[in-house]
């Protein structure tokens, strides 16, 4: 298991290489040998706006600058309080209740205010989904 991950985290790492080294290619082109972008970009098959997308981050960090950066946010003000995922949990596996009753449960007891959308979402993730058949 641990050499699949090796494995595929390597690769991934060489297509991410492949792609930089590309995108520094096209930057270098343009600055270096034609001065003239959109000829650069139709020479090397991508659009004025990807490059003009890379563009920014290269002047300011050279190498790294091109690299792909993750769209996920960096944080999640709405997201559930650790307590209250645990206190799910904690429910879940003691009472079996379903995501609306677990709900109405927090908001009772607790006072935690978590739609029935939001718990169910919250259990699935957690792989606590389905009961199973002997306890349903």
């Amino acid at each position: 298991m641990a050499v699949a991950l090796a494995a595929t985290a390597a690769r991934a790492h060489a297509v991410t290489c492949r792609i930089v080294k590309r995108r520094l290619t096209v930057m270098r082109h343009v600055e270096e040998v034609a001065g003239n972008v959109p000829m650069s970009c139709r020479g090397f098959g991508i659009s004025r706006q990807a490059y003009y997308t890379w563009c920014p981050g290269y002047q300011a960090e050279d190498v790294e600058g091109p690299r792909s950066r993750s769209k996920a946010p960096r944080t999640s003000p709405n997201a559930a309080h650790v307590e209250d995922v645990g206190e799910i949990i904690r429910l879940r596996q003691h009472y079996r209740f379903g995501p609306e009753k677990l709900s109405m449960c927090l908001r009772r007891y607790h006072d935690v205010t978590i739609s029935k959308s939001g718990v169910w979402r919250i259990v699935h993730r957690l792989d606590m989904g389905r009961q199973p058949t002997s306890q349903r």
